[in-house]
């Protein structure tokens, strides 16, 4: 699965590199994920505590991210032990929440 591909084809959804080397998907001005070769940092909880509970579940697989994991951010290893539906299920939550913090005038309307 092109992880990145499936961020892509969310509505309103376009890549970026703010940082050489570091590809993310933006929808609006708001990144939703980060994609890396083997990993994708999404937004995975409200807060740190809700984005725990998917640490729980898959702990070698999943961790807080670095900087931002305070606020729910996780970063989740591609082709491991989470399956291709869940990681396609986490991308939508990432993509749901940051669309429902931008202004209305900034949201996709597809």
């Amino acid at each position: 699965m092109d992880l990145l591909q499936y961020c892509l084809s969310k509505p309103g959804a376009w890549q970026d590199e703010p940082w050489e080397g570091d590809v993310v998907a933006k929808v609006g001005d708001k990144i939703f994920a980060f994609v890396s070769a083997d990993s994708v940092t999404l937004k995975c909880g409200r807060n740190r505590e809700e984005a725990d509970e998917l640490v729980h579940v898959y702990p070698d697989e999943v961790a807080a991210s670095a900087y931002i994991g305070r606020y729910g951010w996780n970063s989740v290893k591609t082709g491991g032990a989470v399956p291709v539906d869940e990681l396609r299920e986490l991308v939508d939550i990432s993509y749901d929440a940051v669309v429902a913090k931008l202004p209305k005038s900034k949201r996709p309307t597809a």
